[in-house]
């Protein structure tokens, strides 16, 4: 294993500033062997830099899931290059992969994936207990996670108490507790009625727009992928189409709310 492989692993980036934080080039997976072998990517090449709001499109089957899980250091190709930071992740073991997944990646899942019987406080202290943070480092980085989300307060209830919408910000809370480079979110309105669903976009758009956070959204939704600044659809295991959103819908929201701010200090004046 090289020694700029290892680095990343450990918390280490190879690379310049500058580079692409996610590179794939000629990425394959095959599930199976022989007649019966399933190729879920032909070859897949993007580049995803430092700050993006990305919104990955495509029908079922199409790879994006199989593309998500190997970006999220899930999965491992078949074939080809995946550079994060610079470092190669396809040479990394297992462990290794889970290294960088705790050190630079949050996960948002469609079912929240909560703790049942666990207080929102605890669950998004989880991430800070694999990676051994004391107790006190975990409790304040927790409490700073959910007050940005809109929780401050709801820290002691469990997610039976909480509302879909709720659930879903304590998952997010949970994904950035580690500061990560990369917020990984999989269908994250899947589960959410109109209006929580925009609430959860318009939280991770300031995340994107306010703190840098590069995020990559699996979605089959037209309206939650207008939020991204950047679309790419898989077909039939291939990026069929990347393009710029030259009107991100947080751009729209962000003119509606100075607008009215500015009639209602008209108004006041």
């Amino acid at each position: 294993m090289s020694g700029e492989t290892r680095g990343a692993a450990n918390g280490e980036v190879g690379g310049q500033a500058s580079q692409p934080l996610i590179r794939l080039r000629g990425i394959t997976k095959v599930y199976g062997e022989g007649p019966t072998a399933l190729q879920a990517l032909r070859g897949v090449d993007l580049d995803v830099a430092r700050g993006e709001f990305v919104a990955i499109m495509g029908p079922s089957g199409s790879g994006k899931s199989t593309a998500m899980n190997m970006i999220g250091c899930l999965d491992r190709p078949t074939s080809g290059e995946y550079l994060f930071m610079g470092a190669h992740v396809e040479t990394l073991t297992r462990d290794e992969r889970a290294q960088l997944r705790r050190r630079y990646i949050g996960f948002v899942f469609q079912g929240f994936n909560l703790l049942a019987r666990t207080s929102a406080q605890e669950n998004v202290e989880l991430p800070l207990l694999y990676r051994g943070e004391s107790a006190a480092a975990r409790h304040a980085a927790a409490a700073r996670a959910l007050d940005s989300v809109g929780l401050k307060g709801w820290e002691h209830h469990t997610p039976a108490e909480l509302s879909g919408g709720q659930q879903q910000r304590v998952a997010i809370a949970r994904a950035i507790v580690t500061e990560p480079a990369l917020l990984l979110a999989d269908e994250p309105t899947g589960n959410l009625d109109t209006q929580r669903s925009r609430e959860i976009m318009e939280l991770l758009w300031r995340l994107n727009a306010d703190r840098g956070i590069t995020i990559l959204m699996v979605t089959h939704e037209h309206d939650m992928a207008a939020w991204a600044r950047r679309i790419v659809r898989f077909v039939d295991g291939v990026v069929a189409d990347d393009t710029l959103n030259e009107h991100p819908a947080g751009v729209v929201a962000d003119a509606g709310r100075t607008g009215a701010g500015a009639k209602l200090a008209g108004g006041a004046a």
